[in-house]
């Protein structure tokens, strides 16, 4: 029987450090302009992705 799966949960911390952690991007001299400009990505996205489940 296979199985559906209707609704996946990520979840993310982010936290913000001096030094980037393994693997990390070293982190940007004006940070909240970084963070106002990822956030503002991620509203887009959001946006996008609600406009094309409402046109199905």
């Amino acid at each position: 029987m296979p199985l559906e799966i209707r609704e996946l949960v990520i979840k993310a911390n982010l936290a913000a450090d001096d030094a980037s952690g393994p693997g990390g991007v070293p982190p940007e001299n004006n940070q909240q302009s970084g963070d106002k400009s990822t956030i503002q990505m991620c509203v887009e996205k959001v946006l996008e992705i609600l406009n094309e489940r409402n046109e199905r």
